[in-house]
């Protein structure tokens, strides 16, 4: 076989080879498998309003001295739609213990004052927090530490999430017999005297504490109520407890 005739059929080798590679070879890769978003955390704002102060008497006890100032009631001023006899507001605190209980944000987060959010003060004299109902949902899950404000007794700053810090207090008082007194500000035995530095109404959720402890371990959760649109809704979340 001469040059001329091998030359057209090694030309045509290559092209087919050329051609078989060409149609083995994909168009286009797979796209990587995409992710699933992160769950959304926020960043709770600092209260704006009244920020809760302490008010010691001079008859204050220490815990080695005499007995606590014996339990305390304060009334507040009713409002033109009081909360002490609409069943909405028996269905709003159901509501709010199901939230906690079930650590169900959505259920919480429809239950904030969409006009002011819910201020929370973990400690009477502490820090207090403001969530809207955006932050709400979130309440039972993001990591965000926040500072609560200096522990009565030890004096060392509570730092903590809102599920780590305040959800276990609320789940001990939900989670057993309590009372609710409708604006009353109802303790156990204190060694300081209580406010309620809001003006508008409250409902106090009352766990009168266990006699195998004197009572002592009393706590009182205050929620501020308020109403939007003729709604109850809630603005304030304080607790109360036996401070040495």
């Amino acid at each position: 076989m001469n040059a001329k005739t091998l030359l057209p059929l090694l030309f045509g080798f290559v092209l087919s080879v050329a051609l078989l590679t060409a149609c083995a070879s994909p168009t286009t890769q797979a796209p990587a498998p995409s992710l699933p978003p992160p769950i959304a955390t926020f960043t709770p704002t600092l209260a704006i309003g009244t920020q809760p102060t302490a008010v010691l008497p001079t008859t204050a006890q220490t815990p080695g001295g005499e007995t606590p100032i014996p339990g305390v009631t304060i009334t507040s001023p009713t409002s033109a739609i009081s909360i002490c006899s609409d069943s909405q507001v028996t269905a709003l605190i159901d509501s709010f213990k199901n939230a906690v209980l079930n650590s169900d944000g959505q259920l919480l987060s429809s239950l904030v004052s969409p006009t002011r959010g819910m201020d929370v003060a973990f400690f009477r004299d502490g820090t207090v927090i403001t969530y809207d109902s955006e932050h709400a949902k979130f309440l039972f899950e993001t990591t965000f530490e926040a500072d609560w404000g200096i522990e009565p007794g030890s004096g060392a700053t509570t730092l903590g999430s809102f599920h780590d810090v305040v959800v276990p207090e609320l789940v001990e008082v939900f989670g057993q017999p309590y009372t609710l007194h409708c604006n009353e500000l109802k303790l156990g035995g204190a060694t300081y005297e209580a406010d309620w530095p809001y003006e508008g109404e409250f409902t106090s959720v009352h766990f009168p504490g266990t006699p195998a402890n004197g009572n002592m371990d009393w706590q009182t959760w205050v929620m501020g109520i308020e109403y939007v649109d003729g709604k109850p809704y809630i603005y304030a979340l304080m607790r109360f407890f036996w401070e040495p």
